[in-house]
């Protein structure tokens, strides 16, 4: 969950569209941790879940966390999301339990292993621009903006095959990859669209785009959820992944 503020009231909130394909196609009861408490609870929230998810989300990270200066102070933060949700994805980690990131939580993902960000992926001159029109409905803010290419030989292309198109509404994006993470799609314009980490047992998968939003009418996205949730249903049973849900 994240920080909002309304009307002089602080919130924590989650837009139902990153948790209705939890429900509908991995199978899973959503737990939603707040962010507001610190991270002196993390242990006891991961002994209730079988997998982690993050959503994605309009605050960017704390570029002090990946050692750059803040580039962007129009944007949002949101640093009690970013202490927490880094301590969810380490003890994730440790625990074996599956991750999957999408938007902001592959970015920190990213951050979680040791990488960094571009802060403006517009500002590269070896990159597009990868953002939504500020003005554009939602309809046409999470259309199809780009295909993206999937390593082939990896688990994500044996289950999406060679070639999507995705939705696109990021800033920022993964300029160094963190330790123990590989690539497993990429934009046309070079920039990584998914990562896993395939040193560990368990299911891992970080995506740059929206695989949520209506999910029920993209056979990709639904794909998507049902692997994440086969993953940790895997781990509840005692089981381990070995990426695209294989049990060990």
């Amino acid at each position: 969950m994240g920080h909002q503020d309304r009307n002089g009231h602080s919130y924590q909130v989650m837009t139902h569209k990153y948790m209705q394909p939890l429900v509908e196609f991995s199978n899973c009861v959503p737990l939603l941790i707040p962010t507001c408490f610190g991270v002196a609870d993390i242990e006891q929230y991961l002994d209730m879940a079988d997998g982690v998810y993050l959503s994605g989300a309009a605050s960017n990270i704390d570029p002090a966390l990946y050692g750059q200066e803040n580039l962007t102070p129009d944007k949002k933060q949101d640093k009690d999301r970013d202490l927490v949700d880094l301590a969810l994805i380490k003890g994730a980690v440790a625990r074996g339990l599956p991750i999957l990131g999408i938007c902001r939580g592959m970015q920190e993902m990213n951050i979680a292993f040791g990488g960094d960000l571009y802060q403006k992926v517009h500002d590269e001159d070896n990159l597009n621009d990868h953002r939504e029109d500020p003005d554009g409905s939602p309809e046409e803010q999470y259309g199809e903006s780009h295909k993206i290419a999937l390593v082939k030989g990896s688990w994500l292309h044996t289950l999406l095959g060679d070639e999507i198109g995705v939705n696109s509404l990021h800033g920022q994006g993964i300029r160094t990859l963190g330790k123990g993470l590989e690539p497993l799609a990429y934009a046309e314009d070079g920039l990584i669209e998914a990562i896993h980490a395939p040193g560990l047992p368990q299911f891992t998968l970080g995506v740059q785009w929206h695989p949520e939003w209506k999910a029920a009418e993209n056979p990709d996205s639904i794909k998507i959820f049902k692997v994440f949730g086969e993953a940790c249903r895997r781990h509840a049973s005692g089981g381990f992944d070995l990426h695209m849900g294989k049990a060990s």
